[in-house]
């Protein structure tokens, strides 16, 4: 088995592709290791040393280190993990696993065509390019003109992040969504 590892825009964070699927619908975040008992492949991950966040998507892991672990050490550990994983037959996710995101969308059901619009514009063009740095974007509201994103995988805790929703992505929605006045990460 050959897995590819990308850098990503966040250097506290690598991306693996592992040739296969990983979770084929959706993504799954695992900001903390408390959180992993959904995935026995982010459980394995999280008890290496120094792993301090797990996102799994379509095609590709990204891990996040610890601000003390160094990654010459731990990129070896990191691929043997998903290595012996996948070599072993061991499911990506529980069977029980629930990977949508339970948080309720907030925004007025008056906005819903808005609301549509945006939705379609993150996910064709923005979620793509998120996803080919190791991350992905989660539509969290839309209140008095202002869009709520929740950034997940390398994409949260970016230095970056902050730039990509400011200049990036809220110029394109004001341009496409006159509606839309500015965007804000979701708490």
């Amino acid at each position: 088995m050959f897995i590819e590892t990308e850098d990503t825009p966040n250097p506290a964070t690598l991306k693996f592709l592992p040739g296969r699927d990983v979770v084929p619908n959706g993504t799954a975040d695992f900001p903390r290791p408390e959180l992993a008992d959904a995935s026995p492949l982010a459980k394995s991950l999280f008890a290496l040393p120094g792993v301090a966040r797990v996102f799994l998507a379509g095609d590709f892991i990204t891990v996040t280190k610890a601000d003390d672990a160094d990654w010459a050490s731990l990129r070896t550990q990191v691929l043997g993990a998903i290595m012996e994983h996948f070599m072993a037959g061991r499911p990506v996710l529980a069977d029980d696993a629930v990977i949508a995101d339970e948080e309720e969308e907030n925004f007025d059901p008056a906005d819903a065509e808005t609301v549509a619009q945006i939705k379609d514009l993150l996910d064709t063009r923005v979620r793509p390019a998120v996803a080919s740095d190791g991350g992905d974007i989660i539509f969290r509201g839309f209140r008095d003109g202002v869009v709520y994103l929740r950034m997940q995988g390398s994409c949260s805790g970016c230095p970056s992040s902050t730039a990509t929703l400011k200049y990036g992505i809220e110029n394109m929605l004001r341009h496409y969504v006159p509606d839309v006045v500015a965007v804000q990460p979701a708490d």
